[in-house]
């Protein structure tokens, strides 16, 4: 399997990276180093799926790579994600503002490849009494094609993320 949810995370973390939004995913399996700036954190707070065609039936693709056609299969999903965003308690709070509108820029003109912006939204900056850090809560609802791909035995040889039919 070359992409599932469980790469989800890091696909919304490496595209807001790559649009100069410092973002890590939420709960890493290796300790995080302290930072001085803003950080967006990453996380996947919901993933709602609907069927698409009948009995989740997309069509054929031929793979150039194999040389043979391939059935697809899939689902639409509305993947929620929190993107909240942590910078040290200094300051008035402009820091994490400033990080917003930078991640809602990278945002609104785009989005990873195979999402699509459908809801973006964000709560008031917090202090985050433990962490000695300003908080502020943000969340985006993106539209994708979860895929699924047989050989011609029926047997389903990959799972990835593909991107959303324009409606």
């Amino acid at each position: 399997m070359r992409e599932g949810l469980e790469h989800i995370r890091q696909t919304m973390a490496d595209y807001l990276n790559s649009r100069g939004v410092p973002a890590v995913t939420a709960w890493p399996m290796t300790p995080r180093q302290e930072r001085e700036e803003a950080v967006t954190v990453v996380s996947l707070r919901g993933c709602r799926v609907v069927d698409a065609g009948f009995q989740n039936y997309l069509g054929e693709r031929y793979d150039r790579d194999s040389g043979r056609w391939e059935e697809r299969y899939g689902k639409k999903a509305e993947l929620t994600f929190g993107l909240d965003i942590f910078a040290p308690e200094k300051g008035d709070g402009e820091t994490v503002q400033r990080a917003f509108d930078t991640l809602a820029g990278a945002l609104l003109l785009g989005g990873p490849e195979g999402m699509q912006l459908r809801e973006f939204s964000c709560g008031q900056t917090v202090r985050d009494g433990e962490g000695r850090r300003l908080r502020r809560p943000v969340e985006a609802v993106c539209t994708a094609w979860l895929c699924a791909v047989t050989d011609a035995g029926g047997a389903f040889i990959d799972f990835e993320l593909r991107g959303a039919v324009k409606e």
